[in-house]
C-alpha cells in the first residue's frame, strides 16, 4: 500500500515530525534508572515469566546463604534487601 493510500486519522496534536527525533537520546539516563535486567536468549528459555526468574533467584540467594558458612564467603547483604 502506498503512503499516499493511508487514511491518516490521527489528530493534529498527534502528528509527531519524526526527522528532528534523535534515537536514543535518553538512554543512558533510562539505563541509569531502571531495574531492567536482559536475559540472554538461552536463559530466557528456561523461564516462563519474571516471577519465575524471581523464584529462581531467590532459591539461589537462600542456597548461597545456607552454604556460605561451610565455604567461609557470605553473600552481600544488599542482595538481600538489608
Amino acid at each position: 500500500m502506498n503512503p499516499e493510500e493511508i487514511d491518516d486519522n490521527l489528530r493534529p496534536e498527534y502528528d509527531f515530525d519524526f526527522s528532528k527525533a534523535v534515537r536514543g537520546k535518553y538512554y543512558r539516563q533510562y539505563t541509569e534508572s531502571t531495574n531492567v535486567v536482559v536475559l540472554d536468549p538461552d536463559i530466557a528459555a528456561a523461564f516462563h515469566n519474571s516471577e519465575s526468574v524471581n523464584q529462581a533467584l531467590r532459591a539461589m540467594i537462600k542456597f548461597a546463604e545456607q552454604t556460605s558458612s561451610l565455604t567461609g564467603h557470605g553473600i552481600r547483604p544488599a542482595i538481600m534487601g538489608g
